[in-house]
């Protein structure tokens, strides 16, 4: 979690109240079936990402981080890929996500996986100003 909640604080200043509620619950969300990766190399955290699911179908992408110190090597896509695979393989049909339009490393890896971006009408984070969401072909 220290890993994510410096990623948030360094990109946008302070924790939200839900990602208070994110990380003081993480452990349960586990157990009903979340699941969160980590690509690390020689004992470094490259990046994380998390998904969980929602409602219905639909799954949440979240928490998704890079290692600032370290160079682009793939990991935060890496992570990502997982995640969605994750998702899918335990009934996922909808992948959903929050995210910010200043993120730009991001947002290519939400492009490159086929996310498409959808408009809200509450983005529920300050931080939240763009939402992407990919449905799953059957």
């Amino acid at each position: 979690m220290q890993f994510n909640t410096d990623w948030i604080t360094d990109n946008f200043g302070h924790l939200e109240a839900d990602d208070f509620r994110t990380f003081d619950a993480i452990d349960q969300m586990v157990e009903d079936g979340a699941m969160i990766y980590f690509a690390v190399e020689s004992g470094e955290v490259l990046a994380t990402c998390m998904t969980h699911w929602m409602e219905g179908d639909t799954w949440e992408m979240c928490k998704l981080a890079s290692n600032k110190h370290v160079p682009h090597k793939g990991a935060g896509s890496a992570v990502f890929q997982a995640a969605m695979q994750y998702a899918i393989a335990h009934g996922a049909g909808r992948l959903f996500m929050i995210s910010n339009s200043r993120l730009k490393p991001a947002l290519h890896i939400y492009e490159k996986y086929g996310f498409q971006e959808v408009k809200l009408d509450d983005y529920e984070y300050e931080r939240g100003d763009i939402a992407f969401e990919y449905v799953v072909p059957r």
